[in-house]
């Protein structure tokens, strides 16, 4: 009995299970929320979110980056370019308040003292100084003793309001970065799905008494085999005088999978367009249902004034502090597009 029992045990599982490595996203855990004092280390405060992580988060989501880059394109189409300053650095400049929350002018003076012009000082690695009125660069790799201190006063801090604290600006999609990574790790998790090719979409169950333990294993061996590139491949069983149900597929995992995945998308973007109060024709959403997403020409006059004139008046800020008109937006009439989109009443006669 105890050398029976011993081969028994001896003998190999019929049970197997395939698995594969944790999807990778950009951001892991709660790293991005590791900080959320504002502190100092004697020369500059450190930002209450690292902004490395949150720059990263730019690109997590098409309709995350669409609808700041639609905000950025808008801003630059309508900006006036000035001597101080020159169209493409209004739009890195523009672009890193959109991102971050903050955006930095540095004033480059001539000779005399006077401004010569304006440039955009990276919002990633530019850090407000403890002393009133001064800024630091601070460069990737670099020891704090090898950062760049800018002259008192000559760098303009822009910054979103916080009500937590005064030093930096947050972003207005703040709130909606857990959708925004929850989209992209689901967009990761379904790639790494099909890439790998060995997902638990069926069960093959055989039950069938002339298929012998050899046959078995080579059936196993065959399945074993499409993974990776190559697989769905057709696999071919001979069973003579077998049963019809001898051998039967049972789903398991690919339309739950699928319907899943879909859910998420959906539910993750409507949250990120939610928080960026961007309408989706203006992205190009397609439209599920008969009656769609409204009239696109209407959409965009009330995007263009609820959002795109809000965020002008607060770039303008820049010009009281230089005292000079750097910053100039073009009146609506004079500007392309937007005059047809925002400013040409609508079907129903509203403006």
């Amino acid at each position: 009995m105890t050398a029976k029992t011993t081969k028994a045990a001896a003998k190999p599982s019929a049970v197997q299970a395939f698995t594969f490595g944790e999807p990778e996203a950009v951001l892991d855990k709660r790293e991005l929320f590791d900080l959320f004092e504002v502190y100092h280390n004697g020369r500059w405060y450190e930002p209450p979110i690292p902004r490395v992580a949150l720059g990263k988060t730019y690109r997590m989501s098409g309709y995350h980056q669409s609808a700041i880059l639609l905000k950025r394109n808008l801003l630059a189409g309508a900006f006036v370019p000035s001597r101080w300053l020159s169209r493409s650095e209004f739009a890195a400049w523009a672009l890193d308040w959109l991102i971050f929350g903050d955006a930095y002018l540095e004033r480059i003076d001539n000779l005399g003292g006077r401004p010569l012009r304006l440039k955009r000082s990276l919002a990633a690695y530019t850090r407000v100084g403890v002393e009133p009125d001064v800024c630091w660069f601070v460069r990737p790799g670099l020891s704090i003793g090898q950062a760049h201190p800018f002259e008192p006063g000559a760098v303009h801090h822009l910054a979103e309001t916080d009500p937590l604290q005064e030093v930096y600006g947050m972003p207005e999609y703040l709130s909606a970065l857990h959708s925004g990574l929850l989209n992209e790790a689901a967009t990761i998790f379904r790639r790494r799905y099909y890439k790998n090719g060995s997902h638990a979409g069926y069960i093959l169950y055989n039950s069938e008494a002339t298929i012998n333990e050899v046959d078995s294993a080579a059936i196993r061996e065959a399945m074993r085999q499409s993974k990776g590139a190559g697989n769905f491949r057709n696999l071919y069983v001979h069973a003579p005088n077998g049963k019809k149900d001898g051998l039967q597929i049972l789903p398991i995992g690919e339309v739950a999978a699928k319907d899943e995945f879909l859910n998420i998308k959906e539910v993750t973007r409507d949250d990120m367009l939610a928080a960026h109060r961007v309408p989706p024709q203006l992205l190009g959403i397609v439209p599920k249902n008969s009656g769609g997403f409204g009239n696109v020409i209407d959409a965009g006059r009330t995007f263009y004034e609820l959002e795109i004139l809000p965020i002008q008046g607060r770039l303008l800020e820049v010009n009281d502090w230089l005292g000079l008109e750097a910053v100039k937006f073009a009146p609506l009439s004079d500007q392309g597009i937007l005059e047809r989109v925002v400013a040409t009443p609508s079907n129903s006669g509203a403006r």
